[in-house]
């Protein structure tokens, strides 16, 4: 089956629940854990990965705190939850996005056939369960991750892309002690919150037209998008891709690595 688009609805996805795999991608910075939100409640189905374990490898001070995996590990994450190649995906959470995202964005770039559920868990029609599916695993071909979609610290300032900072405007302008590794932003990088890709009165995203008037006033072409640690960069990414922006690159790294460095400059604002 083909997806109808980048994002799909509740109605949607209950009426096509058994072409898809879906996958419940709830996180929390907060510490509480997504897999016991999972097993309290989710989509009839929907199987669970974890951001910090499947999504990501170890988290260390050189690399930041959601390292890329490796492609070996991401196949075998996908694999272990019975997700075949080339089978379409739907992903979610309770955060508008903010977490299903990376996997979107990782399906994406390897040209994985992936949408997220517009308004997550709340859009999300009948009822939930707590059956955890029992799935075999399959073989997953593990794939490089293609160069030109990731950027590391050195390609982030290049002249010739815009450098857009997901997290909040707080964080952006002095940072949070509690999570980053020093005040500030990469000198240059526009403020670009994810949370503002997304309606207040839905939760839901803008339409297209609405996200292309957003980017355009921040100065979005070519662009690459960042965070904390490289988690909802991911969203910025994907209302660039519905905004029609195609020559876009995720810094998996972040501002856990840049902020972690000394030897990188840092602006306030």
């Amino acid at each position: 089956m083909t997806l109808p688009g980048l994002l799909v609805s509740g109605d949607w996805l209950a009426a096509h629940l058994d072409e898809v795999r879906v996958v419940d991608v709830r996180w929390y910075l907060d510490g509480r854990s997504g897999l016991a939100a999972f097993e309290a409640g989710h989509v009839p189905g929907a199987v669970w990965l974890d951001v910090d374990a499947d999504l990501s490898a170890p988290a260390s001070a050189a690399e930041g705190r959601h390292p890329l995996p490796s492609p070996v590990d991401f196949a075998a994450a996908l694999g272990r939850v019975g997700i075949a190649d080339g089978q379409p995906v739907v992903a979610y959470d309770d955060a508008g996005g903010s977490n299903a995202a990376r996997l979107w964005w990782l399906l994406r770039v390897l040209d994985e056939p992936a949408a997220v559920l517009d308004g997550g868990l709340s859009s999300w029609p009948a009822e939930l369960s707590t059956d955890v599916p029992a799935l075999s695993p399959v073989a997953r071909t593990a794939r490089p991750w293609p160069p030109g979609r990731f950027a590391d610290a050195d390609a982030v300032m290049v002249p010739g892309s815009a450098v857009l900072d997901a997290r909040s405007v707080e964080r952006y302008a002095h940072g949070d002690p509690a999570i980053d590794p020093r005040p500030g932003h990469i000198p240059g990088a526009h403020s670009a919150p994810w949370a503002g890709n997304l309606d207040p009165a839905t939760g839901r995203f803008l339409a297209a037209a609405a996200l292309r008037a957003r980017f355009a006033a921040i100065g979005a072409g070519p662009a690459i998008a960042y965070c904390g640690s490289g988690v909802t960069a991911c969203h910025d990414l994907l209302a660039l891709e519905i905004a029609g922006h195609r020559n876009t690159a995720l810094y998996p790294g972040s501002w856990s690595q840049w902020g972690a460095d000394p030897a990188r400059a840092a602006e306030m604002s």
